[in-house]
């Protein structure tokens, strides 16, 4: 399978998962920006594949990375990034998403569980009560120490 068939809209993807949660399969679900990927996103990727039997990764449009980053982001277009993260084999698929936070994918989704980094541990992000309230759970992954795509671009500056 090509990378870009695993990218597919939430009203395709909900009712592959729905079957596959009905075989007994655990659904995961991570997001972000992944504007530069490095080896801190791959294994992000392989800790959340390791929570469960399916990957989503929800990959934030054009214009909310340049909301979350600032000018100049993203790097690369959002089409190129889905494609990228797509192609890790750890993922099965992958959905676009405009809004502002990630719970409307989440409630259309209805994963089990929702995997996002440490740095979030202890805060009560609006993600992790929507998750809660449909009855799953959230895992904190562990973070690659001195990785992140805004040191790769201050070195490349």
């Amino acid at each position: 399978m090509k990378a870009r068939d695993k990218i597919l809209s939430r009203h395709k993807l909900r009712p592959l998962l729905e079957r596959a949660q009905k075989r007994g399969k655990q659904i995961v679900f991570t997001n972000g920006c992944f504007d530069l990927l490095h080896v801190g996103h791959l294994r992000s990727f392989e800790q959340a594949r390791g929570h469960g039997d399916l990957l989503v990764v929800g990959v934030n449009r054009d214009r909310r990375v340049r909301e979350l980053k600032g000018a100049g982001r993203p790097v690369i277009p959002e089409a190129q990034r889905a494609e990228m993260v797509a192609g890790f084999a750890a993922v099965d698929y992958v959905v676009l998403f405009d809004e502002d936070t990630p719970s409307a994918l989440i409630r259309a989704l209805r994963p089990d569980i929702i995997c996002k980094g440490s740095e979030y541990r202890g805060q009560p992000t609006e993600e992790l009560r929507t998750i809660q309230e449909l009855g799953g759970r959230c895992v904190f992954l562990r973070q690659t120490p001195g990785i992140r795509t805004s040191r790769i671009l201050e070195r490349l500056a």
